[in-house]
């Protein structure tokens, strides 16, 4: 049995990259960029009035100006401003080259087609050319997340297209005879498959394509053929159950029948001993526990981070903890660390405060539902009073981190 940092180590270790394929500009959102993006010219590629005002020359003012003309965005004063003049110009229009400063509209008085002006400081309101990013500078670099301001930052160097790393491909396996589909008849014994939909939901945000396999009974030569066929299709396969050791436990028996290695069996976290993982080839198969707040918080700590990986995204980030100070007292804990639902919040002070759920049984849904967060306590963790600074992981997962 190893601890979640050896694991997850074991985890990262063993991903491969994924290729690159190319995407439109517009269905970029949420990619990865495989390749930077160099800017191919300065933006603004002008000096642009950052106000609605008027174009002039600082040294004549103050002063009575004749408006000689007008620029606008999209549409620049052609010439030299004649002396004893200005230009109207609008937020976003070309500054004429012999100006060096807009005054805002509401200092000047106009009659007509003069403006009376005040002192202007050279330079004010002008957003200089190449003010934001100069030509040949790198704005993006390889692995950064496509985000919204991203995004906008791409289109800004005029890229149409983007090179971007394959989604990985994730097949969800889970069942068992105890478990029906949601939207089904559940007969007195049985209850609704409902980690995998979680599971699914992480994998999702963290950049995954994802694939339900239908729900397997508890047959061993049936989850070898349908973990068989996800790892045609799959580069993840994520088995959720079956993990134990039980007579009815066939996920990693069924591994190891297609030749798969299995890189660990156990992991010291609670809740999640039952958390293995494997390779075959070049596809990896990581198995999370049946209970349902198992497989959230073990999905949270394993997948996320290679589903990152694996796209080329820093995972360090999505495994990086908060400091918070402790609501209540804890007990001192055993030997694994301790994975507490909980929730995280402000404190009057300004900091975070972090209140642990008092069940943790890893069957409660409606407490993992609750909880916006992890609190880590290490192996053997002492008890700890209320006050104490402790630390937290964020439950929520987005691929930017």
């Amino acid at each position: 049995m190893i601890g979640v940092a050896q694991a997850r180590a074991a985890i990262l270790a063993a991903a491969p990259r994924l290729g690159e394929t190319t995407v439109a500009l517009a269905q970029a959102d949420g990619r990865v960029l495989a390749r930077p993006i160099i800017a191919p010219r300065a933006q603004p590629p002008f000096a642009a009035s950052a106000m609605d005002g008027y174009a002039l020359r600082a040294v004549e003012t103050p002063g009575r100006l004749r408006i000689a003309g007008e620029s606008a965005a999209g549409r620049a004063f052609e010439g030299a401003i004649p002396p004893g003049s200005c230009v109207r110009i609008s937020t976003g229009g070309p500054v004429p080259a012999d100006a060096d400063a807009i005054v805002i509209q509401e200092d000047v008085r106009r009659d007509g087609d003069v403006i009376e002006t005040p002192l202007a400081k050279a330079g004010r309101h002008i957003r200089p050319a190449g003010g934001d990013f100069q030509a040949g500078e790198q704005l993006l670099a390889a692995g950064a997340v496509l985000t919204p301001a991203a995004l906008t930052l791409a289109a800004a160097a005029g890229a149409p297209t983007l090179s971007v790393f394959e989604r990985p491909r994730v097949t969800l396996l889970s069942g068992g005879d105890e478990v029906v589909a949601p939207g089904m008849e559940a007969l007195p014994h049985q209850i609704y498959d409902s980690a995998r939909y979680g599971v699914a939901g992480l994998a999702r945000a963290t950049g995954a394509d994802v694939r339900h396999a239908a729900p397997l009974p508890d047959d061993r030569e049936a989850v070898r053929a349908a973990l068989a066929a996800a790892l045609e299709q799959a580069d993840v396969v994520v088995m959720i159950g079956g993990a134990s050791v039980g007579d009815h436990d066939h996920a990693r028996p069924a591994a190891r029948a297609l030749g798969a290695e299995v890189l660990f069996d156990k992991v010291a976290v609670r809740p999640g001993k039952p958390t293995w993982f494997a390779r075959l080839g070049d596809g990896l198969i990581l198995g999370l526990p049946g209970n349902p707040a198992s497989a959230l918080v073990t999905a949270r700590l394993f997948l996320a981070p290679l589903l990152a990986q694996i796209q080329g995204v820093d995972a360090a980030p999505l495994c990086a903890t908060v400091a918070a100070r402790l609501v209540r007292d804890l007990p001192e804990n055993g030997p694994r660390e301790h994975y507490l639902r909980a929730r995280l919040s402000s404190a009057a002070d300004g900091g975070a405060e972090i209140a642990p759920f008092e069940d943790q049984d890893s069957s409660l849904m409606t407490i993992a539902a609750a909880a916006n967060a992890l609190l880590v306590r290490a192996s053997d963790d002492p008890a700890q009073r209320a006050g104490t600074l402790v630390r937290a992981l964020r439950f929520d997962v987005t691929l930017a981190g």
